[in-house]
């Protein structure tokens, strides 16, 4: 959508510098806040600036930007090289949400390429003798496996918004596979698991080296075959994953035993991203951008939205080592996913009521319930919408996030994935293959025969918690961007970053840094040791005892557009919890 001028002509940027990352919450002291400069000399973010979850990644990307490509062509080049080196999260045979702001025309589009079910799929598509199968017995079969999206979003936003031709995007991705590259710690110790998508025929036969023992971390790896398929379809394009070789890979892989799927190659051919507009709300001086449904990317408005009521407002402003935020964070947290769970699923099959999640007085309404808020929260009426059967959806470990910005500050913010650890554990043509379906309801009715809005239908997108954010100003000009994997989580995490810069002041980097706490249902899952002692006492005491987290950890990467000593430059973060980093050159 294009955004036109609002009333108020400020733009809120922080003058402050990175902070290191520090082990608590508690012992850092409150952020020093600077003036905020007039809008009118605000000059337009610049690139080039990356940041993704792996160092080979970034260098791809910055080669690409330094060779006078776009965002969109250097996105094509970091997915190529992160599906590669970090096969665990991303890769060609996942889906993603692609978010591009352009800054010629202050557009802001997302290209969906989350996948879709089969034509043959059913409701019961992981049920087995009349009953639900074991969720990781449904994650290794076939019938796991979605028409893979991500690679069809990039060719769909490069082919609008590159400068380069595609075939010079895939050189590194190519090089690296077949000279080998290291394997790193985090890869590694994915490789070592000793169950699971790691055990599967095609992992065993990837990750055991020569001498017959796991790959471990500083040894080199490579794969021709994913040398020929990035080489095939720098060379054919997107029909490479339509049909041909490649095609033929993925269908025999899916329809191998056990549990064959019934993916087949019409459903590979009939496969078509969804260029859509983005989902857009003001969020104090700033205008927070994200994809909408099947994106879960309402539901972080949402949360703003509440954050910005006068029951939540001044409870978040204490600032970070405040229980109190963090109480209220939490609180707002699971009204949120309350509602989320609820509501929000593929808008082309169910209505999803986008308007009145985030209407002023439901959003009023919800907040006002998180004071006394005890235990899970229960969904809310919002206007317009349909009280459908609870969610059962289960969203493991496999995901990844990255930021990129050109020099002409157009920017992309996508977040990428395979749903699981290395998705389903099947492999086609050096990649390993997504087990998105298995992000659908396994239930699709409730006893009572309620429908769940994200039941399994024929060419049908799962509902993702997959939601990538762009930040600009009011006048519509680049801020910032960010985005989080994590399954669920990624909700907690995305929110979590931006009430850390844009709330509480704090500088990209440090915000990330910030303990994650996910509220969703009856619990709190968190990073407990980041809290520290002091903070997590109050906590408890104010009825918030904080346990590990469950879910996926955050691999939150991004940054901010603002004034530091040698000027206006990008203020970047990675998160010491994955192995990414945020460069500039």
């Amino acid at each position: 959508m294009r955004l036109v001028a609002f009333a108020r002509s400020v733009v809120a940027v922080l003058a402050l510098t990175v902070a290191a990352c520090q082990p608590s919450v508690a012992a850092r002291p409150a952020p020093t806040q600077t003036p905020t400069p007039d809008a009118q000399v605000t000059p337009p973010a610049r690139g080039p600036f990356v940041s993704a979850a792996n160092p080979l990644a970034v260098e791809a990307g910055l080669d690409v930007l330094q060779r006078g490509g776009s965002a969109a062509d250097a996105a094509v080049a970091i997915q190529a090289v992160l599906g590669l080196v970090e096969p665990q999260s991303s890769g060609l045979g996942g889906g993603a949400f692609l978010m591009h702001f352009d800054a010629a025309t202050g557009e802001t589009v997302v290209y969906d390429g989350r996948e879709t079910a089969p034509a043959a799929a059913t409701p019961e598509l992981f049920y087995e003798n009349g009953r639900p199968l074991g969720f990781g017995d449904a994650v290794l079969s076939g019938r796991s496996t979605g028409v893979p999206g991500a690679v069809a979003a990039l060719a769909m936003a490069q082919e609008e918004h590159g400068r380069l031709s595609w075939n010079q995007l895939f050189g590194e991705a190519e090089r690296l596979a077949r000279d080998g590259f290291v394997v790193s710690p985090r890869l590694a110790g994915m490789i070592a698991l000793t169950r699971g998508q790691a055990r599967t025929e095609w992992a065993n036969a990837y990750f055991t080296r020569p001498d017959g023992q796991r790959y471990q971390a500083g040894d080199t790896l490579r794969n021709p075959a994913y040398a020929e398929t990035v080489a095939t379809l720098a060379r054919d394009g997107i029909e490479a994953f339509r049909s041909g070789p490649i095609a033929d890979a993925i269908i025999e892989a899916v329809q191998a035993e056990p549990r064959p799927g019934a993916l087949t190659r019409a459903d590979l051919a009939a496969y078509r991203p969804i260029r859509r507009d983005a989902l857009c709300r003001p969020f104090r001086v700033y205008v927070v951008c994200v994809p909408p449904p099947p994106s879960s990317g309402v539901a972080v408005l949402q949360l703003l939205a509440m954050a910005e009521t006068p029951t939540i407002a001044p409870l978040l402003a204490q600032g970070e080592t405040s229980a109190q935020a963090w109480i209220a964070f939490a609180q707002i947290q699971r009204l949120m996913y309350a509602d989320r769970d609820r509501y929000v699923g593929d808008p082309a099959f169910v209505g999803v009521p986008v308007a009145g999640l985030l209407d002023e007085d439901y959003v009023a309404a919800r907040a006002a319930l998180a004071p006394g808020l005890t235990g899970a929260a229960q969904p809310g009426t919002p206007p317009g919408g349909i009280f459908r059967a609870p969610d059962a959806t289960t969203e493991p470990a496999g995901t990844s996030h990255f930021v990129v910005v050109d020099a002409a500050g157009n920017a992309v913010s996508m977040t990428t994935t395979v749903e699981s650890v290395f998705g389903s554990g099947r492999m086609a043509a050096g990649f390993f293959l997504n087990n998105q379906l298995t992000d659908f309801s396994f239930s699709p009715t409730r006893p009572d025969g309620g429908e769940a809005a994200n039941a399994v239908a024929p060419g049908k997108r799962p509902r993702s918690s997959m939601s990538p954010v762009i930040i600009l100003d009011r006048q519509g000009r680049l801020v910032g961007a960010v985005g989080s994997p994590g399954g669920p989580s990624i909700l907690a995490y995305n929110a979590k970053a931006l009430i850390g810069t844009l709330v509480w002041g704090l500088p990209m980097q440090a915000a990330i840094d910030l303990p994650n706490l996910v509220a969703r249902g009856g619990g709190f899952g968190a990073d407990t040791a980041r809290f520290g002692p002091t903070l997590a006492e109050q906590l408890a005491a104010g009825g918030v005892a904080l346990a590990p987290n469950q879910s996926e950890t955050s691999g939150l990467h991004g940054g901010l557009w603002r004034p530091g000593p040698n000027g206006w430059a990008w203020d970047g973060g990675a998160d010491d919890r994955r192995e990414g980093v945020a460069r500039t050159r």
